[in-house]
């Protein structure tokens, strides 16, 4: 049974990877914009986006699973910054707060025609930093504009205090909520190849 990933996140793919199951990464073209304001249903919109973007590149049945997260804090939705001075000002204005890190999740099954969309969250709250550290970690964070406000795992673990829910929903994509999903939809971990 093929696997597709669809996303280009090398967070994600380690995600895939520890799991241990095999599958292919098709990341998708799609411009993702959502006009929803509530955080789970902007994730879901963007997830599904990526699902439906994938789908239209397969040929063959497989199932499709795309993932979407951001940061959402005081009524703001938070995505990848554009800019390091835009990162400074976020993680500034973060600092010593509690944080909601929403990821939105879409299942697409080719050979069942089936197809779930869900969201989790997960609280994260953030050490106080200062400015010379928020600057130390803008200008050394390497994937500071691809991988969204902070980057866990990576250096902003520094600034991590804690994290209530699922870890995983915050670095990405959880696996325990696909497998959930995927038994809901009828099938087993023998289902699938291992890598």
């Amino acid at each position: 049974m093929r696997l597709i990933l669809a996303s280009g996140s090398k967070q994600r793919q380690a995600i895939f990877d520890m799991i241990g199951l095999k599958y292919d990464v098709i990341a998708s073209n799609e411009e993702e914009i959502s006009n929803e304001k509530n955080p789970s249903d902007y994730v879901k919109d963007l997830s599904l986006i990526k699902a439906n973007s994938v789908a239209k590149k397969v040929t063959k049945n497989a199932i499709i699973i795309s993932a979407d997260t951001i940061i959402y804090m005081n009524g703001k939705i938070y995505e990848k910054p554009k800019t390091k001075e835009e990162a400074f000002l976020n993680i500034k204005e973060m600092s010593g707060k509690l944080t909601y890190a929403y990821t939105g999740v879409t299942i697409k099954d080719l050979y069942k025609n089936k197809e779930v969309t869900f969201s989790d969250v997960c609280k994260v709250y953030l050490k106080k930093v200062n400015d010379d550290d928020i600057k130390w970690y803008v200008e050394n964070e390497k994937t500071i504009l691809e991988r969204g406000i902070y980057t866990i795992p990576g250096k902003a673990s520094l600034f991590l205090d804690r994290v209530e829910g699922d870890f995983y929903t915050l670095v990405g994509i959880s696996p325990s909520k696909i497998y959930d999903e995927l038994k809901k939809m009828g099938y087993k971990l023998t289902d699938f190849e291992l890598r």
